[in-house]
């Protein structure tokens, strides 16, 4: 009966400090709290939306890297070392793990590989099974073919990143040779036979694979890597991000061979993208900051101007801590306002992108071609659209929930830090003084 009387308590003190709150919001006797309130909610409607737009836009220009890397080059998990009686027993480990996707096996080598008018080019070659690309969903997804196609059954057949094809000046149906390519004992340094016809010409969202990947058929590269060539195991996995329980799971079971996992991978790469990603967020944040100091100050002068009413609370029998709560709950209710507007609108800029860039491109443009025009007019055949809102503009946003709700949570509480602050010497005067003042 205590504890529901207790509650009862707890939720009418809330309801009349919430009615309190309001009341103080509306009323205002010469309207300068009224403006503060609505430029605070503003300020973190807007603090909130940037961080959203800006996290979701970096996150698309970061993520077409990663992709790129974990499922054309790195997988998200490597097997190295593994005897070749031991094969059969990786393949049924991974179709048991409900995590694994796919099991691929590759070679690798390093090329210096020669075109058309004796142009020459480092490479890196990799042997795959003519198969991935349509038994690779995540494989098919990142490599686009923009010539040719993926075709690796004939033997000497090879598909190179455009990048490199163009450093080569070669196109599909044109011969490379591998003129000098690492490998084990038994295979030439030097070669002038290692010729292969180019079947496909791809892209990716990462310049570098598009510089230096090649891949040839298994066959081709047993034949031509020697028999010492080590043979490598790509593993795919649902989750990426479980790669560590995944990785002890597999080797307690499998007793021989090396397991690596993405992480291992460009760790410099991945960690300057990650510091950038960081100090972006850490920047963009100062506007909560900014916001705060504004919705402490004018909190303040809102205690100040309302210390009569105040004085009057406590001498009804108001306690000290529900009053500041009346400050607190105004200092809640402008972040949770700007706070949920804020998410609207940058979901919503997220979501759209595309036309939103290009929408501040053709503003941009109008606006330099009106001023051109009347200071300048001998100038108009000069003036172009900015291309740098379309490489903008054709980056895929990635809207990841758990960074909305961190920044959702971190616009209401700058002004409910903020709140609470000001509010703390709010009895600072006695009743009697502020009493007999009035």
């Amino acid at each position: 009966m205590s504890e529901k009387s207790s509650e009862k308590s707890f939720i009418s003190n809330l309801k009349w400090i919430h009615e309190v709150s309001k009341r103080f919001a509306r009323v205002d006797r010469k309207g300068r709290s009224a403006v503060t309130s609505v430029l605070a909610t503003l300020g973190i409607c807007f603090g909130v939306m940037t961080l959203i737009v800006v996290m979701s836009v970096m996150n698309g220009f970061q993520m077409s890297f990663i992709d790129a890397i974990m499922e054309i080059s790195s997988y998200h998990l490597r097997v190295t070392e593994l005897p070749v009686e031991k094969e059969q027993e990786l393949y049924d480990l991974c179709s048991e793990n409900r995590n694994i996707l796919s099991v691929t096996p590759f070679y690798e080598a390093q090329t210096l590989m020669t075109g058309k008018r004796g142009r020459e080019n480092a490479a890196i070659i990799r042997a795959v099974s003519p198969t991935i690309y349509t038994q690779d969903k995540g494989f098919y997804e990142q490599l686009k073919i923009s010539s040719g196609s993926f075709n690796l059954s004939e033997p000497d057949s090879i598909v190179m990143g455009s990048s490199l094809a163009r450093k080569l000046s070669v196109d599909v149906g044109d011969t490379v040779n591998l003129l000098v390519l690492s490998g084990g004992s038994d295979v030439s340094l030097f070669s002038d036979d290692r010729n292969f016809q180019v079947t496909g010409i791809y892209t990716s969202g990462y310049s570098e694979i598009n510089n230096t990947y090649c891949f040839i058929n298994l066959e081709d590269g047993e034949k031509h890597f020697g028999e010492s060539a080590k043979k490598t195991y790509g593993i795919k996995l649902k989750n990426r991000n479980d790669d560590m329980h995944t990785v002890s799971v597999l080797q307690k079971k499998l007793k021989e061979g090396k397991l690596q996992s993405w992480r291992d991978y460009n760790k410099t790469f991945f960690g300057a993208l990650r510091i950038e990603k960081n100090m972006l967020l850490l920047l963009v944040a100062l506007i909560f900051v900014v916001v705060g100091i504004n919705i402490y100050n004018g909190m303040r002068r809102l205690v100040f101007e309302r210390r009569s009413e105040i004085a009057i609370l406590s001498a009804i029998g108001a306690r000290n801590s529900e009053i500041k709560s009346i400050f607190i709950m105004r200092g809640f209710t402008t972040g949770a306002i700007g706070a949920f507007a804020g998410v609207i609108l940058g979901l919503l800029i997220s979501i759209n992108t595309e036309f939103v860039f290009n929408l501040a491109s053709s503003c941009m443009f109008y606006v330099q071609y009106f001023f051109t025009a009347i200071f300048s007019p001998q100038n108009l055949m000069f003036v172009q659209e900015n291309s740098t809102y379309a490489v903008y503009a054709n980056i895929p946003a990635r809207i990841f929930f758990s960074e909305v709700v961190m920044i959702a949570l971190f616009g209401v509480a700058a002004p409910l830090f903020a709140s609470w602050a000001a509010s703390r010497n709010v009895l600072k005067l006695t009743v009697a003084e502020v009493l007999h003042d009035e």
